[in-house]
Parts: structure tokens; C-alpha cells; sequence
């Protein structure tokens, strides 16, 4: 009865995230750009009634890759009944696992990957955000060229072992006061074309390419490469709209390489009237974004 149960278990998830992909899919198709926000999916009911097309959640907590797959299937289940697709995660690899240094943990951390990977097919998520700055990062005195060399080494053989599944890890470059390794998105460019995966891409995100005065023409020469965003404003981290600064020139860069896929809040939020600033950032990242209407 078990091998029969888990049977229908696999086949009932995998069609519930095969028509979760094809939803997503289809929003895109419609030529715009979507939003959504970091956070639980506890919330993507409010965040629904409000607007967003989708929620960001973090890996560890989504995919659970330290669970047996078996135990995963009641979680799984759970989240497959969110009132807002799972269109990204973020937190990819702890930062206990070393990937740079003279004492990598490539394997260990590969298999955490893949099964991470794995579950993202099922629950019928894209895209898997790859920061970790900490799991990255060059320890002091080490060789930067040597460093670069480890980090391309586990994302070629991350790509090797996901080739087949249809989400995609998206590299995101985070500002030098986090991490030391990939800092922008020009560098983007270079680390996605030497690595040479097909599901290896890329991440623009604004608040960082701001804190390394990094302007929208880098969207524009990553192109087709950037394929999912993140976005802050650059005083205090804070959502769209808190202190009025304007994004739209990412934005523009954006329509200019025809851009549809999503944007992430990935800011700080009030303690108090949460529900009005939601409001506020998506209607800031709309009029931005000049999808008014």
C-alpha cells in the first residue's frame, strides 16, 4: 500500500505543479512584467487580494532539502494550496557549506542543491536565486582568480547534474559590504557565458547594482541572460515608494531587452499598516514600470 500511495502522491503533485508552471507561464506571455514579494507564503492570500502576481520564499524553508523525500510530501502538499504561485527562492546555499577556499564542500553542498532543485520542479517554481555571499565569499588572503575558478567549477557542475529539470539558478550579484565574490552584473554577464549552462543565469537586482553605482545599461548588456529581478530602494533597504526614489531607468532597461518576467520586493516593510505599504510599492513599481492601468 505504501509504494501504491506514494505513487499517487507523485503523479497528484506533479500535475498540480505541471498546471502552477503553465499559469505562471501564461502571466508571462502577456507581455508585462510581474511583482511579487519576499516572504511566507502564509501571506500570499493578502498579497493576492492586493494585486501581486506572485511570492518569493526562501529555500531552506520551501524545500526543506535536509528532509527525506518522504517526509517532504506532506509539506509539499501544504504548499502547493498557496493563493499565489511560488515564482522564485532565495537562500539558496547555507552559508555552512564552502564554496571558495582552500577547504571547499562542493559535494555536500552539491547534493543539498540538487534535491533543492528537485523540489523546485515540484512545486513548479522557475527560478532558485543564487546569493550566498557568505557560502561564496573569498576568505581573507585567499586568490581571487583561484576563488572565481571554484565558484565557476560548482555552477558547471550544478548545471551538469540539473540539466534535466526545468528550473533555472539565477546568479545574483551582491554589493562588496556582503560578499567579495561577483559583484555586479557586468561581472554576471562573463560568469554566466564562462560557465556555459543553460540553466545557469542571471539576477539583476536593483538596490545592489545601485549600492556599486552600477546604472541600467548593465541590464541592457546582460540581455536575455537576466532572468529574474529584485528590487529596493537604496536609502535603508526600504520598499518601493517609502522615500520616493526613482527606479524607472532599471525599469526602462528592462523594456528595452522586452523583459517579462518578475520583479521581487526584497526590502524592509513597516512593523505597523503593512497591508498600505504593500499597496504602495506595487503601485509605485507599476507607475515605474509604466504599467498603469
Amino acid at each position: 500500500m505504501r509504494f501504491t500511495r506514494r505513487k499517487f502522491m507523485q503523479h497528484t503533485l506533479c500535475a498540480a505543479a505541471a498546471a502552477s508552471t503553465c499559469a505562471t507561464r501564461a502571466a508571462d506571455k502577456q507581455g508585462r512584467i510581474l511583482f511579487g514579494v519576499c516572504t511566507s507564503y502564509s501571506r500570499a492570500e493578502q498579497l493576492k487580494a492586493i494585486g501581486y502576481d506572485f511570492i518569493e520564499s526562501g529555500v531552506s524553508g520551501t524545500f526543506k532539502p535536509t528532509m527525506s523525500d518522504a517526509d517532504y510530501e506532506a509539506e509539499l502538499a501544504k504548499l502547493k494550496q498557496s493563493a499565489l504561485p511560488f515564482r522564485s527562492c532565495n537562500g539558496f546555499i547555507p552559508g555552512t557549506f564552502r564554496l571558495t577556499g582552500p577547504e571547499t564542500t562542493h559535494d555536500t553542498a552539491l547534493e543539498y542543491a540538487v534535491t533543492a532543485c528537485r523540489r523546485a520542479d515540484l512545486l513548479g517554481v522557475p527560478y532558485i536565486v543564487f546569493g550566498s555571499g557568505t557560502a561564496r565569499k573569498l576568505p581573507d588572503g585567499f586568490d581571487p582568480v583561484k576563488g572565481k575558478e571554484q565558484f565557476i567549477d560548482f555552477c558547471r557542475k550544478l548545471g551538469d547534474r540539473i540539466q534535466n529539470l526545468k528550473v533555472t539558478i539565477v546568479l545574483e550579484p551582491l554589493n562588496k559590504g556582503e560578499t567579495n565574490l561577483l559583484n555586479s552584473v557586468t561581472e554576471g554577464i562573463e560568469y554566466v557565458d564562462t560557465i556555459a549552462r543553460p540553466r545557469i543565469q542571471l539576477l539583476a537586482d536593483f538596490y545592489h547594482m545601485m549600492k556599486e553605482n552600477e546604472g541600467p545599461d548593465a541590464i541592457r548588456k546582460a540581455g536575455a541572460r537576466i532572468r529574474h529581478c529584485h528590487i529596493a530602494e537604496l536609502e535603508g533597504r526600504k520598499a518601493p515608494g517609502t522615500k520616493g526614489e526613482d527606479l524607472s531607468g532599471y525599469f526602462k532597461a528592462l523594456r528595452d531587452i522586452g523583459y517579462t518576467g518578475g520583479v521581487s520586493c526584497e526590502c524592509g516593510w513597516p512593523k505597523e499598516n503593512i497591508e498600505e505599504a504593500w499597496k504602495k510599492a506595487l503601485a509605485t513599481m507599476r507607475q515605474q514600470a509604466g504599467q498603469e492601468g
